[in-house]
């Protein structure tokens, strides 16, 4: 079965040339400097605090630290996220 699905997204990104993060459902994140962070395709949130971000992803979460974190928009698979940004961890479970 795994197979299969590595031919199915091989194709769709490959052949009709379908952007990979769509079809992989692998997270977009831009940065503006260490200002801003708007992240794409998310699974849900799974902490928030003032320092810390938790979204869960496909294949596991990323954990954004820093410090002043502001949740400047929030919809069900996009966030902008506002403070000063230190680091981005993919962690994968």
């Amino acid at each position: 079965m795994k197979k299969w699905k590595q031919r199915v997204e091989k194709l769709l990104t490959q052949h009709l040339e379908l952007p990979s993060d769509v079809v992989l459902e692998l997270p977009r994140i831009t940065t503006i400097g260490t200002l801003h962070a708007y992240i794409e395709n998310h699974k849900g949130l799974m902490l928030f605090s003032d320092s810390e971000l938790r979204l869960r992803m496909r294949d596991g979460y990323l954990r954004i630290n820093g410090e002043n974190f502001v949740l400047k928009m929030m919809l069900p698979e996009e966030i902008l996220l506002e403070g000063v940004i230190k680091e981005l961890i993919f962690v994968e479970e």
